[in-house]
C-alpha cells in the first residue's frame, strides 16, 4: 500500500545525486509563493513543469493525491459534482487496482486522472526503464478501466525529483505537476478538524495557485465545500490543468514568480 508523505511546504530538501524533494516558501497574505531559494528552480523552468499558474489571473487548480482510499473520495466527487468544479486525481497502481468503480467515477464525471506511479518509490532511485515501466502501468490499468488513453500529467512520488526525473517523465509525454498551496494533511492519525483545514487552505489562496490535498484526509472531505464557497466568495474560479496547459506556449518562467514579485526575496 503506498502510503504518501510529500513534502507540503516549507524549504526543499537536496538529496544525493542532485536530488530534491519539493518545497516552497508558502503564500502570506496573497503574496505570492516561491521556489526562488529552493534551488530547483532551473530544473522545474528546463522542463516545463508546472509549479503555480499564471498570478496575474484569479484562477485556482485544484488536485488531489490518492495513494489509497480511506472512505472520503466518493465524497469528495459528490462535492465537486454539486459545486460543478474539475479536478485531477493522482493515483498510484494500488489505488487503480484497488478502487476502480472511483477512477471511473472521476473519469467519467469529467476529471482529470494523473499519474503517480505504480509503487510509489523514490523515482531517483531507480533507473530510466523503471520509471517508464512504473508510468507505463499506471496508464494502461487506468486505461483498462476508463476506456481512455490519454494520460498527460504526473506527480513525482514523495515529492522527490531530479533532472533525471523529469526529463524521463517529459519523453513519456508526461508535464509533472508539483504544487503552490498545500498542508500536512496526509496523516491519518494526525487530523485536526474542518476548521483547521479551511483555515490551512484559505489562507494559501492565491492566484494561480496550484492546490495540493490528500484524499485521504477526513479533514479535507468535510472542509471542501466550504473552501470552495469561500474562494468564489473572493472571486476565484476553479480550472482544470488542461486549461493551463493549454494557454502554457509561452516560457515556462513566465508561470514561475519572479523574486520581486514573490515579496522581495
Amino acid at each position: 500500500m503506498a502510503i504518501l508523505t510529500t513534502a507540503a511546504a516549507g524549504h526543499a530538501e537536496a538529496g544525493p545525486a542532485g536530488a530534491y524533494h519539493f518545497g516552497f516558501k508558502k503564500s502570506v497574505n496573497g503574496s505570492l509563493p516561491s521556489i526562488n531559494e529552493e534551488g530547483f528552480k532551473e530544473i522545474v523552468e528546463k522542463h516545463g513543469a508546472i509549479f503555480m499558474g499564471d498570478s496575474g489571473r484569479k484562477e485556482l487548480y485544484l488536485t488531489f493525491d490518492n495513494g489509497y482510499e480511506n472512505g472520503f473520495t466518493a465524497a469528495i466527487l459528490d462535492v465537486l459534482k454539486d459545486k460543478q468544479v474539475p479536478a485531477a486525481f493522482f493515483v498510484t497502481g494500488h489505488y487503480v487496482t484497488d478502487q476502480p468503480q472511483l477512477i471511473k467515477r472521476m473519469s467519467d464525471e469529467g476529471h482529470i486522472i494523473g499519474n503517480h506511479s505504480w509503487s510509489h518509490p523514490d523515482m531517483t532511485q531507480i533507473s530510466d526503464q523503471q520509471i517508464r515501466t512504473e508510468l507505463s502501468r499506471v496508464r494502461q490499468k487506468v486505461t483498462e478501466v476508463t476506456g481512455k488513453s490519454d494520460m498527460s500529467y504526473l506527480r513525482p512520488p514523495r515529492g522527490i525529483f531530479n533532472d533525471r526525473v523529469l526529463a524521463v517523465s517529459k519523453e513519456e509525454g508526461y508535464t509533472s505537476v508539483f504544487w503552490s498551496a498545500a498542508y500536512k494533511d496526509w496523516d491519518i492519525k494526525a487530523q485536526k478538524g474542518a476548521e483547521y483545514a479551511y483555515g490551512s487552505v484559505v489562507k494559501q489562496l492565491h492566484p494561480g495557485a496550484v492546490l495540493l490535498l490528500h484524499s485521504v484526509s477526513s479533514d479535507n472531505a468535510h472542509a471542501l465545500g466550504r473552501i470552495i464557497d469561500e474562494a468564489r466568495r473572493q472571486g476565484y474560479v476553479f480550472k482544470s490543468l488542461h486549461d493551463l496547459t493549454n494557454r502554457q506556449h509561452v516560457s515556462p518562467s513566465d508561470l514561475i514568480p519572479s523574486a520581486r514579485a514573490a515579496g522581495g526575496l
